[in-house]
């Protein structure tokens, strides 16, 4: 199963739209992971018209109609995999010990907010991943987003896709 992991897109407002790029991983995907921030919700609907599966939650960022639509948390079991799809977690500094208490019964925790691309596991097994964001690189030297696979019950093959500028 391939995954497309993407946080802070902030269409309209820090881009039109997605890079053609990042449809064409929509394109590729089983499975599409947005974390937040998506700013107006043509966006979202544009994601799940195109993608063959959506798990999302709504950002800080999002207005009152996405958040109509979306959870504060979305949390699916793919292949045997529990995912849980969050948009704040807070300072880095602890942030796998904090999550992992939070997120007690979750392999794979997929988060935004900071722009900027995260992967570690917590002592526990708890897997953090942040795509960062392909729109809005902030104080990162590229914008950027996810693929991972899941096969055999195990999330793999996670890679950090940099965008050009």
């Amino acid at each position: 199963m391939r995954l497309l992991l993407l946080a802070d897109t902030h269409v309209p407002a820090r881009a039109r739209r997605l890079p053609d790029e990042v449809w064409n991983e929509v394109d590729r995907a089983d499975v599409v992971v947005h974390a937040g921030d998506w700013i107006e919700i043509g966006l979202l609907n544009a994601l799940e018209e195109r993608a063959a599966r959506l798990v999302a939650c709504w950002g800080n960022n999002d207005e009152p109609a996405l958040r109509e639509r979306l959870p504060e948390i979305a949390r699916v079991t793919l292949d045997g995999v529990r995912i849980a799809v969050v948009h704040e977690t807070g300072p880095s500094a602890g942030r796998e010990k904090r999550m992992a208490a939070a997120y007690p019964d979750t392999d794979v925790l997929v988060f935004g907010h900071s722009h900027i691309p995260w992967d570690t596991t917590a002592p526990g097994g708890l897997r953090l991943l942040n795509p960062g964001s392909p729109t809005d690189r902030r104080r990162q030297p590229y914008c950027t987003y996810m693929t991972a696979t899941i096969e055999n019950g195990a999330v793999g093959g996670v890679e950090v896709h940099r965008l050009p500028r």
